[in-house]
């Protein structure tokens, strides 16, 4: 398949790449190398054009955009009732953004539309790498760290758990990255129970792209 990754920095893409070749169980054809977002407020607004940009002017099957929660409100199924949204959730924001982009796009290069695959890391990514290795980082521990007012770990202590530092070079940073997302690149069933609110509702977008129908009539609203 043809698909393009919007994240925040080369070496979330490359092992955001591994893992969604995982779960597709097929490598993937770059459509565009090199789309970025200057951190969170920048994926709302550059998303629209992004989305217009590979529906008119590439093949692209689809777009996977992966970002970090930070302190943001975590996905829960709460929200996957039909017609809600909530506004600090940022799966939520995002699928709104996709929703009011393409919505009135005319079919183009023979498809509807782009698929659309959204990953939330909690509370960054460095969390999924980490899946399987320290049972300590999860998305349960995060959120009742969130309800009690002390969070079990801080993003700088999980950067020295992969890195032996809060400051790799990229490097280094994409190295450790690949090695650690290719534990999970055969089976990914640890990465979504850890992980079900960012990881588990990417690879069910996923896995959507090739059973349509297995689209539940609360996400048909989204």
């Amino acid at each position: 398949m043809n698909v393009a990754i919007l994240s925040e920095s080369p070496a979330d893409e490359a092992a955001i790449r591994v893992l969604v070749e995982g779960v597709l169980r097929e490598p993937l054809q770059p459509t565009q190398a090199g789309l970025r977002a200057r951190g969170w407020p920048n994926v709302v607004q550059v998303l629209p054009a992004v989305i217009r940009h590979l529906h008119f002017n590439t093949s692209a099957d689809g777009l996977v955009v992966v970002v970090d929660a930070d302190d943001s409100v975590v996905h829960t199924a709460e929200h996957e009732v039909p017609n809600y949204h909530h506004p600090l959730c940022r799966m939520c924001q995002i699928r709104a953004v996709f929703r009011r982009t393409t919505k009135k796009l005319p079919p183009a290069h023979g498809r509807t539309r782009v698929l659309r695959g959204i990953g939330v890391a909690v509370p960054a990514i460095e969390a999924w790498y980490l899946c399987g290795r320290d049972d300590s980082v999860n998305e349960a521990a995060w959120l009742a760290g969130q309800e009690s007012g002390h969070p079990p770990y801080t993003r700088r202590e999980l950067k020295w758990r992969v890195y032996g530092t809060d400051r790799p070079s990229l490097p280094f940073e994409m190295q450790r990255a690949l090695e650690e997302v290719r534990r999970h690149a055969g089976d990914s069933r640890r990465l979504e129970a850890d992980f079900p609110g960012g990881f588990g509702e990417l690879a069910r977008d996923l896995r959507r792209w090739k059973n349509p129908l297995a689209v539940p009539a609360a996400e048909k609203m989204l």
